[in-house]
């Protein structure tokens, strides 16, 4: 057997003083082959009693071609079970069984009915989303029992037990089985200076709940609210927006916003190329006015059910701060930055009442209007219901008053349908809920 081994070390070392290590490591290789094919030819002469040594095949060394000749793909890496099991779920490609055990079946809902009349809508279909959500809240369909909601154009497909079941049908029949043409809302934005007003308004109305704080709920009836708006309209503190009339399919988000963005130093930023040394760096604020509102009558147009959000940002003024910014001389450049005052204010909730009242939401002392009327946002002339002028220079303070009423079925004497606004595009629930 030495007398296989020792020639072949003889052709290395002689290679190593030929060509470098480079050939070693190729003559070792050699040397390598070749001894396993002398142990594989006295192995077998060994078992069979024939001598001869056998062709060396490619099979009699898998472990050395594969971990030194050739890179082992990835898909065919071995892979631990920590790496399969923890790292991703595993899928079989198999339908499983949908859990039972709660009473849970599956049902689908037409929605053509209502769709088919919303051809210039968006997504008509979320909007049945967003109430059966706000029926069932949202954490009955992420917890226990299993369940699912789901719809398109056509269809909503619920699994489920039978009491939200029962719930969904209940919202489907309002979508379905309701009014499908445009509807006519009345908004009216108030402000007050002073909230004693309601020293002598309280006996035209009547309070009714609200959660938000600082935010009371009244409801007038359409006789009394002609006698309260001339009440308050004989005030010195009292001013009348705007007044303007909605038009909003049942069920879909009307979204009313104007913005404006404020500009103001942040900080400065040093530049070595110039002197002094230092440019300021701007920041935005945008301030504005944002009102969504998301109404859905009853089969009999008798109850409006309603989901108002509003929200105001107002930059009530911007207090200049002196910085020092030290110069490589060792003196300091002075410079001037700006810190907003800013108030904001928010209002998300529903409300539902008698379709023949007008309700009333008494939003507190906040921001609200006290410039003239001819100062606008955006030097374009006054929005749609006023909304450019709840936004002074300076930060004033007044009860601010929003009044809605339902106005029927919407005609072109009432609104027009160009008053239609598509609901926000963002697909993550846009805070609707």
């Amino acid at each position: 057997m030495g007398s296989h081994r020792w020639p072949c070390l003889g052709v290395c070392s002689g290679y190593s003083r030929a060509f470098g290590t480079g050939a070693v490591q190729l003559s070792i290789l050699a040397c390598m082959i070749f001894w396993a094919s002398s142990m594989r030819a006295q192995t077998t002469g060994a078992a069979g009693g024939n001598t001869a040594a056998e062709p060396l095949k490619s099979a009699a060394i898998p472990s050395f071609q594969s971990n030194v000749l050739q890179a082992v793909p990835n898909s065919q890496a071995p892979q631990s079970s920590l790496g399969v099991a923890g790292g991703r779920g595993s899928s079989s490609g198999v339908v499983p069984k949908l859990p039972t055990d709660a009473g849970q079946y599956w049902e689908e809902y037409d929605l053509r009915p209502y769709t088919k009349e919303l051809t210039s809508v968006d997504r008509p279909h979320q909007a049945v989303i967003d109430w059966v959500l706000r029926e069932t809240g949202t954490d009955a369909w992420f917890t226990d029992p299993f369940g699912f909601l789901n719809a398109d154009r056509t269809t909503l497909r619920v699994y489920h037990n039978e009491a939200m079941h029962k719930i969904v049908r209940g919202v489907h029949e309002r979508f379905v089985n309701g009014t499908m043409v445009p509807q006519a809302y009345g908004l009216r934005m108030l402000a007050i200076g002073n909230p004693n007003w309601r020293t002598r308004a309280l006996s035209l109305m009547r309070s009714v709940p609200a959660q938000s704080p600082g935010v009371n709920a009244f409801l007038v009836s359409k006789e009394n609210s002609a006698m309260l708006l001339a009440l308050l309209r004989g005030r010195s503190d009292f001013k009348e927006l705007s007044s303007a009339d909605i038009v909003v399919y049942n069920g879909q988000p009307q979204v009313l916003e104007q913005v404006r963005t404020r500009n103001y130093v942040r900080e400065f930023r040093r530049v070595e190329s110039s002197w002094p040394p230092f440019i300021p760096t701007t920041g935005e604020i945008q301030e504005g006015y944002r009102l969504q509102i998301s109404p859905l009558l009853d089969r009999n147009n008798k109850s409006v059910d309603l989901v108002v959000k509003c929200h105001i940002d107002q930059v009530e003024r911007l207090v200049n701060v002196n910085v020092d910014l030290p110069l490589p001389t060792g003196q300091v450049y002075p410079g001037q930055i700006s810190v907003p005052q800013v108030a904001s204010w928010r209002l998300h909730e529903r409300f539902r009442w008698p379709a023949d009242d007008v309700l009333l939401l008494s939003c507190g002392v906040v921001a609200a209007p006290q410039s003239s009327p001819g100062g606008t946002l955006l030097g374009q002339g006054t929005s749609l219901i006023g909304l450019d002028r709840i936004l002074p220079s300076s930060g004033g303070r007044a009860d601010a008053i929003l009044l809605i009423e339902y106005r029927g079925d919407a005609s072109q004497g009432i609104a027009s349908t160009a008053n239609l606004v598509q609901p926000p595009s963002n697909p993550i629930s846009r805070g609707r809920y």
